[in-house]
């Protein structure tokens, strides 16, 4: 199973947002080049996070976007949920009544599993964490390159 583009993006947006939480809106620019993301590609997400409130956008000299909350009040889960739909690897998981067989198929139950197990990694993990991973990266590679 693959994430669409647009959640990855949407996921190292909202990063580049935690990484610099508090120190005021960053420009949509600065944030495609330090994530690596087409500009017109981020431009259209960004409306997407704005309305769910989980980014704000400043307008004037000193505008651009930033969190709406702290990094460690958004769940991964929001932002991929936000962008991508429903994470279940099949239709039938989230609509059992659409497949007739759903209460005796084997594999509707393994699709409906997969789904909980995605869900409860992408609920349980904050901007937060990802800010902590990063910056853990960030010092081994600083590490490896002495």
């Amino acid at each position: 199973m693959k994430l669409s583009t647009r959640a990855r993006y949407g996921t190292k947006a909202v990063l580049e947002l935690s990484l610099h939480w508090g120190k005021g809106p960053l420009l949509l620019k600065d944030i495609a080049q330090r994530q690596q993301i087409p500009l017109p590609y981020l431009e259209h997400l960004i409306g997407p996070l704005v309305k769910a409130e989980i980014i704000k956008s400043t307008r004037g000299t000193r505008g651009g976007v930033s969190l709406l909350k702290p990094p460690g009040e958004i769940r991964l889960s929001e932002v991929i949920q936000l962008l991508e739909g429903s994470i279940a690897p099949v239709a039938c998981v989230d609509n059992p009544e659409s497949y007739p067989r759903s209460d005796t198929c084997v594999t509707h139950d393994i699709w409906a599993e997969v789904k909980r197990a995605m869900y409860g990694v992408l609920e349980s993990t904050t901007f937060e964490d990802l800010v902590e991973r990063q910056k853990q990266k960030e010092a081994l590679k600083q590490l490896k390159d002495r």
